[in-house]
């Protein structure tokens, strides 16, 4: 019994009372064996029991609305875990169990109240420990939490945009072009889309190198914010290909659009180096562009993407550096 109270001492759950006061204690717990991979309890269950690690090591874990599971925390020799069920009566908010051969001490429930009624000095010091205890948790866990919402920020941001520009990716476009088919574009509603490459960018990778052409492919990206309305949709799709999706949007409108983003890849301008120390050569570069216009021209996401991709190649074969719609170039 005194190599038990004065484990409980050393504990922070434990710690402050007396012998006396372990010893009553003491005399309630229960021992129990976990060999490893035992599950202790589940998330969502009833309990009545407080669990104090006595040896061993005992996992707990979350399920994400994913369905996923997520380690949340490791309780160790001293610790104790199932609290809220026996003061509060709240169903299991984890899953534990025994990462390794665990021997647990349990509080049940009744013998948690027997403390409280019967030895209220016991009582009142165990519940301010529970309350200390949970104090420092819940401040792990609110790092935990805001380390999870910058994961999940990051995480949702990789899903979407491209890297280099910081414009949407070609999922992101698809996925918005998609649901706005789905929602319909009846009622006079029109959804242009411009696609758009860069004209001859092999010759910029190939004379300056790869780090020379992402440096053009940034600055255009930058550019073409410049050219769009609130609401548009700019998105880098590979390489030196972009799209833009422009809602509530007609065909005369976005060839003024479309012409705007053209103008925007002429005014950039580039210092390129074919090697470091060598002498900087001033680059400019262009674009060709398509546009084509739903229901006007396309009947779903897949025709409004070829059809303008064809428009896009029909600027192209008559010079680049130009705008072409669905009956070939309007503008240069």
């Amino acid at each position: 019994m005194s190599r038990l109270t004065d484990f409980l001492g050393s504990t922070a759950l434990f710690s402050g009372m007396s012998g006396l006061e372990l010893k009553a204690v003491a005399e309630l717990l229960k021992r129990r064996e976990c060999p490893r991979d035992t599950v202790i309890f589940r998330e969502g269950e009833r309990g009545r029991e407080l669990y104090i690690v006595l040896s061993g090591k005992v996992g707990s874990f979350v399920t994400q609305s994913d369905g996923t599971r997520r380690r949340i925390y490791e309780f160790g020799p001293g610790r104790f875990f199932g609290e809220m069920a026996i003061v509060e009566g709240e169903p299991r908010s984890a899953t534990c169990w025994a990462e390794e051969d665990t021997t647990l001490l349990v509080l049940e429930g009744i013998d948690f109240y027997r403390l409280v009624f019967d030895y209220p000095m016991i009582g009142l010091k165990l519940l301010s420990s529970i309350a200390r205890v949970m104090v420092s948790w819940l401040n792990e866990s609110s790092r935990f939490l805001n380390d999870l919402v910058r994961w999940g920020e990051t995480a949702r941001r990789r899903a979407v945009e491209d890297a280099l520009t910081g414009l949407f990716n070609r999922r992101f476009l698809e996925e918005t072009l998609a649901n706005r088919f789905t929602a319909g574009l009846g009622s006079g509603r029109r959804l242009a889309l411009v696609m758009l490459d860069l004209d001859h960018f092999r010759d910029i990778n190939g004379a300056f190198g790869p780090a020379a052409g992402d440096a053009a492919i940034k600055a255009a990206g930058a550019a073409f914010r410049q050219a769009l309305r609130d609401g548009d949709v700019a998105a880098r799709l590979s390489g030196d290909e972009f799209a833009f999706l422009l809602p509530n949007t007609g065909m005369d409108e976005a060839l003024a659009v479309a012409e705007r983003l053209r103008r925007r890849a002429e005014e950039v301008r580039l210092e390129l180096r074919a090697a470091a120390g060598g002498p900087a050569s001033k680059v400019r570069i262009t674009a060709s562009l398509g546009v084509a216009v739903a229901p006007d021209h396309a009947g779903s996401p897949d025709a409004l993407i070829a059809t303008s991709d064809r428009a896009l190649y029909a600027a192209k074969e008559s010079g680049r550096n130009r705008v072409a719609g669905p009956r070939g170039p309007s503008r240069s």
